[in-house]
């Protein structure tokens, strides 16, 4: 068996945080804040939870790792790596806070991300170093299932749904 990256080592880390996340019926999406060759945050979708649009994996890292560090501007050579593109929200977060560097794991298949276009703006003084396809399949697969998983249950409850009415309807008929 081949060694592990640095880079795959630290995206298990955050594809073990979705986990967490899954368990707790959130989208599987994890990720961990490194600082000199250290884990200093992880978050993972808290969406549905905490019913906040902001509670996204990255938000959840980067802010636990700005608390820990007393300050909204993170140290020099910060990185992020998560399980999936960056949304524009999170990479705004990512450029504000100075992270260094993104790795992620999927990409975002919809377009939606606008990641290497945020990254090479220039909006502020910082630049941030993009990285996709860290451990790609694994950060990909975990979504797929969820969604899959997510739309086998949403047509087992419409059956059972239908199933119900249907023995409802009979009942009332044979009580004419």
């Amino acid at each position: 068996m081949r060694k592990l990256t640095r880079e795959e080592k630290f995206m298990r880390a955050a594809i073990k945080t979705a986990k967490r996340g899954l368990k707790e019926g959130e989208v599987p999406i994890g990720a961990v804040v490194v600082y000199e060759d250290k884990i200093i945050s992880r978050g993972y979708n808290r969406r549905a939870k905490l019913q906040l649009a902001s509670a996204h994996a990255e938000m959840m890292a980067i802010d636990k790792a700005c608390k820990k560090f007393h300050s909204w501007r993170l140290p020099e050579g910060c990185e992020l790596f998560v399980t999936l593109e960056p949304c524009p929200m999170c990479m705004g977060a990512s450029l504000n806070a100075r992270v260094a560097k993104i790795y992620f794991g999927a990409y975002e298949q919809k377009g939606r991300s606008l990641t290497n276009e945020l990254a090479e703006a220039n909006l502020l003084n910082h630049k941030t170093e993009v990285f996709g396809g860290v451990l790609e399949g694994e950060c990909s697969s975990l979504l797929t299932e969820f969604f899959s998983s997510m739309r086998r249950k949403a047509k087992e409850e419409k059956e059972q749904a239908k199933r119900e009415q249907e023995e409802e309807l009979l009942k009332k008929a044979e009580r004419i």
